[in-house]
């Protein structure tokens, strides 16, 4: 094994030497009836299916804490550097199953349910998808959080924590129907609110200018209160955090105007500030210029800088601690991946950051900046890209748009020098697009206050490179990248089917769901008669399985032995359609 391979394996895994007693048959059970009794307050008699998921949620989560706390004081005292991805959606799914096949107790789990008559596949039915992205991009962030996690990578996630999740979807006489997705009305198990770390958010005020420097003034506060949520690695102790915001008001409720009668306005600011996190919205391939919407992401974004920055302040020196206040490192110790335009307004918010509150000289913030930046483009198409009006960002966010015009005029400063006397082409490369309502064009932002830019296929990239970003691309090739999208195989294969994972495993050893390259060592077995008869009976098990939640769900009787051909995606989406014009 070469050095950098034993470096890689090194980093994976952290030592846990006191971790929390191994998941046996017998502890399993303990946890399960102990969380069922003292924590859900049932007894045998009254407890459904859903309580005892969450008995069981609460278990397997016992079984991450200790890894959990090793982990964050591992980062702390080391001071690695850390990734940070912003993304407004993170599309995780339903965490148990995962979880369990992280954790490695998936055995310990199924045989102490079955001893004591529960049926595992009954309680994963009972978790609520987690309503937090509807798409691939939410997708594509939930797999890079088990990668990193899987990679020992000091990552972290930010993101929202939406109310509501993506419609819920029903199909009554032959219509759609789309009802609200209350993922959250029994509560979630495997989230710990921090309310002693909530950020104050400002929006709308004014900005006094004086010598030397700006005040954002007079502003509307809202509390951004973040909610963690545990994201173990494969098999290798290492837990890292996915932290969601939620929107809170200030002052929940006005008592004068409650004892003069005024009901409504007395939670008036409550509601105004819990409606930014209230629901996710149901497109991420269609740009929509709502005020809302900006709310969104700006309160992502304050909030998340926010909680960066304190953390990078946050020093120690063997068994000292220490506040850096030298921003040089900054660089070095923080990286920041925006999931698409959405967290772009992170760009003048960090400049904010360094020159209002830190006090940096504005080129310096800018260096800065850049280098702390990356943006990842998820689409090509002009009605996806972000343009917000500068009418709506002057009166919600007065000092990022002074920011943003500073930043364009030194930009455009730069091509002018590059390529003189060409207007058109400063006119097609402006942040500011001029004709029509002005706006602010936001993947420009990107690309000149990032470092690296990136699209999620080859094809993709090149089509950046060719076409949409042409101009940015000739001024600065370094800039861009491919970062070809992938999945986890611990999610889509080894959880979603098991029996496939365990014959693979048997023909080539177990360390594939980390090193995906050992697949191809399949490819030696073309010929394995016993092999190849051992998938064909995992097909057809798994056929059989499919076949009866069809007769149970839909009274529709299909043959097992007939050939399926299936795609499982929402029906206002393409691919249905394109699936049924296949079919007929």
């Amino acid at each position: 094994m070469t050095a950098r391979a034993t470096d890689a394996k090194n980093r994976r895994r952290i030592s846990v030497a006191e971790i929390t007693e191994e998941a046996t048959v017998g502890s399993v059970k303990k946890a399960i009836n102990r969380h069922l009794h003292y924590q859900l307050v049932k007894d045998r008699n009254v407890a459904s299916n859903r309580d005892y998921y969450f008995a069981l949620a609460y278990a397997v989560k016992d079984q991450m804490i200790t890894r959990w706390f090793r982990t964050q004081q591992h980062y702390y005292q080391t001071d690695p550097k850390r990734v940070y991805y912003l993304s407004l959606e993170f599309y995780i799914g339903r965490t148990l199953s995962n979880t369990m096949v992280n954790l490695g107790v998936v055995s310990s789990v199924d045989e102490a349910l079955y001893q004591v008559g529960l049926s595992i596949e009954e309680l994963e039915d009972m978790e609520e998808d987690a309503g937090l992205g509807n798409g691939g991009l939410g997708r594509l962030a939930a797999c890079f959080l088990d990668s990193m996690a899987s990679l020992g990578l000091a990552a972290y996630g930010y993101g929202l924590r939406y109310d509501f999740g993506i419609f819920t979807q029903r199909v009554r006489d032959g219509w759609q129907l789309e009802e609200p997705d209350n993922w959250l009305k029994f509560g979630s198990p495997w989230e710990k609110s921090r309310p002693e770390y909530a950020v104050s958010i400002n929006f709308y005020g004014r900005v006094e200018n004086f010598d030397g420097g700006a005040r954002w003034v007079d502003t509307q506060i809202v509390l951004a209160v973040p909610f963690d949520y545990p994201i173990p690695g494969y098999h290798n102790n290492i837990v890292n955090t996915l932290r969601l915001w939620s929107a809170r008001a200030q002052d929940t409720f006005n008592l004068e105007f409650f004892n003069h009668g005024d009901y409504i306005r007395a939670v008036f600011d409550r509601n105004t500030a819990e409606n930014i996190s209230r629901v996710l919205y149901p497109v991420d391939n269609f740009f929509s210029g709502k005020e809302l919407r900006l709310k969104q992401q700006y309160l992502l974004v304050a909030a998340t800088l926010s909680d960066i920055v304190r953390r990078y302040k946050a020093m120690k020196f063997g068994t000292r601690e220490a506040i850096r206040t030298n921003f040089d490192d900054f660089p070095k110790k923080v990286a920041i991946q925006l999931n698409d335009t959405h967290p772009s307004i992170a760009v003048p918010e960090l400049m904010r950051i360094f020159i209002d509150l830190e006090h940096l000289d504005w080129h310096e913030a800018f260096r800065l900046t850049v280098a702390t930046c990356a943006y990842t483009n998820h689409t090509v198409l002009p009605e996806a890209l972000e343009r917000w009006p500068i009418s709506l960002l002057e009166n919600l966010l007065p000092r990022h748009m002074q920011l943003i015009l500073e930043i364009n005029w030194f930009f455009l400063l730069e091509v002018a020098n590059r390529w003189p006397g060409d207007s058109d082409r400063m006119r097609r490369m402006s942040c500011i697009e001029e004709w029509g309502e002005r706006r602010v064009n936001m993947a420009h932002l990107c690309i000149v206050g990032c470092h690296a830019v990136n699209g999620v296929a080859a094809i993709h990239s090149q089509i950046l490179k060719d076409t949409t970003f042409h101009d940015f691309f000739e001024m600065w090739p370094e800039k861009f990248q491919n970062k070809t999208n992938g999945i986890t195989p611990r999610r889509w294969l080894v959880m979603c089917n098991p029996n496939l994972a365990e014959a693979i495993t048997g023909v080539i050893g177990d360390s594939w769901p980390v090193n995906l390259h050992e697949l191809r060592g399949l490819e030696k077995q073309a010929s394995n008669k016993e092999l190849l008869t051992k998938l064909q009976r995992v097909k057809h098990e798994n056929k059989m399985k499919l076949a009866a939640y069809i007769e149970r769900e839909f009274q529709v009787v299909v043959d097992p032995a007939s050939m399926f051909d299936i795609q499982v995606s929402r029906l206002e989406m393409k691919f249905p359609s394109l699936k049924c014009l296949h079919i007929s």
